[in-house]
């Protein structure tokens, strides 16, 4: 009996024993955990902190050599250069009138001025001041002497394209993207990077690596995304030329939100190598760089100066199509169509006020204008865009972003990613408007791929037979507050047809747009309406555009007609 009790109590013990080493395991588990979350937490701010240092340091050489040219040249009219468009200041530059050396300048000091104040640049490129140095020996260049920023996912050898996530910092470019090979070629002068939203899926322009860019025009306004930062820059007066890209109204939109003119070519029109997507392989929705400038001559002078043989060369899979010049030119009357909303996103009044103006000032000029009504938007926005956008239930985007800060702008989106696929199916029958993004079978990748076809001959079976050149339509506007990460089917549509697209300025948002802004009720009344309602508020004064379209492959058109809504408003106003 004895035996048994002490046989007892040592199970008791060991069971004692064994609780407090289970315990001791796992306190020292949790700890090693602690330690390996804070290790890591601490490896991203290095990241981050070593990303802005590098920017940092650069700006103050950049202003070191600003300083030192402006002492050594004092009668560089900075301010004479920086009022010249681009088709005068190449006219100047070839013809010696000005030196390459005083634009520069210029524009490298007012870049750091606008910078300072909106927060747009991500790098300077000091390779430019070596570029600058032997730009002479390019004189036949279109480009040549010309400062041209670019966004941040267009690759320049040995800088970062970070695309606001932390996966991608410290991966340098091994080589400069076509594009930009080309405009060296043609005697441009990349010298700066500029900032875009994290993830770049986003109307908003923040990352957690370099933070947020604001409005030029009204810094309590985001400049509007993805290429907001190239928007921000040249609506302050920073760049004269940018490129940017655009997956879903990425160039448009920052356009519209700056008081720009931005443009977005037919995807495959011009070399997207180098140009670094979120992630690659997604082809239902085409992405395409494109410029960014003041007027559309200079976005027609960029598009003629990169569709050239060097880029032909350099990328076989480009079509060599020349810039069509006589096009671009012509003078003929235009069939246009026209329509206020697409029965799924609802303009707010200074936008569709914008429109009709441009309308009644193109009927003038002696062009028809008559009704179009897309087809099918709300089916195409979420069977086709969202679906064929996050075909892998976003997780490649969830991905990326792994083990990084997550931007404001951007939380919203992440938390409907990350809801489990079978309660997104159900959401999506119980909740109107939900926007899935549950993954899709290859059986259903093929699917959405063969309706995506379907869709683009529809419509332009739809546009032939109501026999128009090109078509004006409502742009998204004004610029939004922070943090509305927006969804509209006013420019993604475009992407997916892939129709080029182009966004003019043409007025400003009145006193009485924002009286009428209050009694907007919207198409639907529902929760994305309320939020863009919320978005749009408080923009008296700020800049209004309207979207030019044409059908794949005639660029040089739609930048016409674009030419055309530009003139009848400059006249206008005069």
């Amino acid at each position: 009996m004895e035996t048994l009790k002490d046989l007892v109590r040592g199970v008791k013990v060991d069971s004692q024993a064994a609780v407090l080493l289970t315990s001791a395991a796992c306190g020292v588990g949790a700890l090693l955990m602690v330690m390996r979350t804070v290790s890591e937490h601490q490896t991203v701010n290095d990241k981050i902190q070593r990303a802005r240092s590098r920017r940092t340091e650069n700006l103050q050489r950049a202003e070191q050599e600003v300083l030192r040219y402006k002492q050594s040249h004092p009668s560089c009219d900075s301010g004479a250069i920086l009022s010249l468009s681009l088709s005068e200041l190449t006219k100047q530059l070839r013809e010696g009138s000005l030196c390459p050396e005083d634009v520069f300048y210029s524009y490298m000091q007012k870049a750091l001025a606008v910078h300072k104040e909106l927060n747009c640049c991500t790098e300077i490129l000091l390779e430019s001041f070596d570029q600058l140095r032997t730009i002479g020996s390019n004189k036949d260049g279109l480009l040549y002497g010309v400062p041209i920023s670019i966004k941040d996912n267009v690759s320049y050898k040995n800088y970062d394209c970070t695309c606001g996530i932390i996966m991608n910092l410290s991966q340098p470019a091994k080589k400069d993207s076509v594009i930009v090979e080309v405009l060296k070629k043609q005697g441009a002068i990349p010298f700066t990077k500029t900032n875009l939203p994290q993830a770049l899926l986003n109307y908003d322009c923040s990352n957690p690596i370099f933070g947020q860019t604001v409005n030029p025009c009204n810094p309590q306004k985001t400049s509007g995304g993805s290429s907001g930062g190239e928007g921000a820059l040249i609506g302050g007066g920073g760049s004269i030329l940018g490129i940017g890209s655009d997956i879903g109204g990425s160039i448009r939109i920052p356009a519209s939100f700056c008081g720009i003119c931005g443009f977005k070519p037919t995807a495959g029109r011009l070399s997207s190598q180098g140009i670094v997507p979120i992630y690659r392989g997604q082809k239902c929705v085409l992405s395409s760089p494109g410029p960014m400038a003041r007027d559309v001559d200079s976005l027609a002078l960029c598009m003629q100066a990169l569709l050239c043989d060097h880029m032909f060369s350099l990328d076989p899979t480009v079509p060599p199509l020349p810039f069509n010049l006589q096009t671009y030119q012509s003078s003929k009357p235009l069939r246009i169509g026209y329509f206020e909303h697409d029965g799924y996103t609802q303009p707010p009044p200074s936008m569709v006020r914008g429109l009709r103006e441009v309308k009644a000032l193109l009927e003038q000029a002696g062009h028809t204008v008559v009704p179009y009504e897309p087809l099918r938007v709300s089916q195409a926005v979420n069977e086709l865009i969202l679906k064929g956008v996050f075909a892998d239930g976003a997780a490649t985007m969830l991905q990326k972003l792994k083990g990084g800060p997550l931007d404001p702008c951007l939380k919203p989106q992440i938390v409907l990613y990350s809801i489990p696929n079978w309660l997104k199916r159900i959401l999506v029958f119980l909740l109107t408007p939900f926007v899935s993004s549950a993954s899709l079978s290859p059986a259903e990748v093929w699917k959405q791929h063969a309706a995506v076809e379907d869709y683009i001959s529809d419509t332009i079976a739809h546009w032939r037979k109501r026999n128009i050149d090109v078509l004006l339509c409502p742009m998204i506007g004004p610029a939004f507050n922070f943090l509305y990460c927006g969804l509209s089917s006013l420019t993604m549509i475009y992407n997916l047809l892939n129709f080029p697209a182009g966004a003019v300025p043409v007025s400003t948002v009145t006193a009485q747009d924002e009286e009428d802004l209050k009694h907007l009720k919207g198409l639907y009344q529902d929760t994305w309406e309320k939020m863009h309602k919320e978005a749009v508020s408080g923009a008296e004064g700020l800049p209004v555009a309207v979207q030019c379209v044409a059908l794949p492959w005639q660029d040089e058109l739609c930048l016409r007609f674009m030419k055309e809504v530009e003139q009848l408003v400059k006249h206008k106003k005069n």
